[in-house]
């Protein structure tokens, strides 16, 4: 565990940003504390912290999007702080990209819990195993076909065969790259969520299924029949086929 890892505490309520700091500083971690997302955007000019805690409930800015900017644009782990009956939020900021979540009110010792548990997930990534490590994207420039759209890499941006753009998350766009970048090959959930959440899969973690199936109904030639493009290898993970139709 990394003794002095660097926390970012972004919540409007200097009462909250000064009690986990003081809690967390006490457990060993470097803290840095924000109002909004001006005085987050200036503490990450000036050290990138480990983790963002991030109150979903700001004043200005959606928290959603401060999450989104975060996770597409900074490699690090992102915890969203969020009203107990945020339920719609949590999804769509797992969608997006985040690594966890805590509702409010919370213990603190279960907030430290979850700390620690997402940076073991993001030291995974720097000390992936070699399986994991064989599994990592390097994909090709310009645009590529996945199934019946294509997929600009540079601009992370999907279309259709008409030529229309359809919405994709962070998450989906990584799980395109990877694909892409090992064709033909079965990839196991723990090197998918290695790849796309840095984090190892966990039995019951369905996470993974989820975004698979809200990408075939996007890029497969036939989105209500059988798999071509991803295709569900059993009791292994998935593989996609290039030049399915």
């Amino acid at each position: 565990m990394n003794a002095r890892a660097r926390l970012l505490v972004v919540d409007d309520d200097p009462s909250v940003r000064e009690l986990l700091c003081e809690y967390l500083a006490g457990h060993g971690f470097d803290m840095a504390q924000a109002a909004d997302g001006h005085q987050m955007r200036e503490q990450l000019r000036d050290t990138a912290p480990d983790i963002v805690l991030l109150d979903l409930r700001l004043p200005g800015e959606d928290g959603l999007a401060l999450a989104r900017e975060l996770c597409e644009h900074h490699a690090m782990g992102v915890i969203m702080v969020t009203a107990s009956a945020d339920v719609v939020d949590r999804i769509v900021g797992l969608e997006l990209g985040a690594d966890d979540y805590i509702a409010k009110p919370f213990d603190l010792r279960e907030l430290l819990a979850r700390v620690r548990s997402v940076l073991r997930r993001l030291q995974a990534r720097t000390a992936a195993t070699p399986e994991a490590a064989a599994a990592t994207p390097t994909p090709p420039s310009g645009r590529l076909r996945v199934g019946r759209c294509e997929l600009d890499l540079q601009a992370r941006r999907l279309f259709d065969s008409g030529g229309g753009e359809l919405a994709l998350t962070a998450m989906e766009y990584d799980l395109l790259a990877t694909f892409l970048a090992n064709p033909n090959r079965v990839l196991t959930r723990d090197q998918l969520l290695l790849q796309t959440r840095h984090r190892q899969w966990e039995p019951y973690d369905r996470s993974i299924d989820i975004r698979i199936g809200r990408l075939r109904r996007k890029v497969e030639p036939d989105p209500q029949g059988e798999p071509r493009c991803i295709r569900t290898v059993r009791n292994a993970g998935y593989m996609f086929v290039p030049g399915a139709n």
